[in-house]
């Protein structure tokens, strides 16, 4: 079941477009995050810095692909992602679970945002069709 599974998710990333692809990246960040303040909770040590170097990871891909001179706000995301980087890192060290909910709360309003602006793109795409 594994490999079937592997084998929906690659075709899935191969298929998207660039805009749900970015969506799908926020999606895993809020997950990553999400883990990490339940793993935080619980008192898992190892799976709470697991997560969060991994949402650290997509919090930099964000960071690096960013064009901020592309769009109106572009600066201030990038100053935000940089800010976000620096709550998880921060978050990690010092186990912080007051920090990890702050961080689930941007990333989870990020996510909201850009899948919104998806389907609005998707929307006014499908009017000019």
């Amino acid at each position: 079941m594994t490999s079937a599974r592997a084998t929906y998710l690659d075709a899935s990333i191969a298929t998207a477009s660039p805009t749900r692809l970015l969506v799908m990246l926020y999606e895993r960040l809020v997950l990553d995050v999400q883990r990490a303040l339940d793993a935080q909770r619980n008192q898992n040590i190892g799976e709470t810095h697991r997560q969060l170097t991994h949402a650290q990871d997509i919090v930099m891909e964000l960071h690096s692909s960013l064009r901020p001179e592309g769009f109106k706000g572009g600066r201030e995301l990038g100053s935000l992602y940089g800010y976000l980087h620096r709550q998880l890192v921060l978050a990690n060290v010092r186990k912080d679970a007051d920090l990890i909910a702050e961080c689930l709360q941007i990333v989870t309003e990020l996510c909201d945002t850009w899948r919104q602006a998806a389907l609005e793109s998707a929307g006014a795409l499908a009017k000019g069709a």
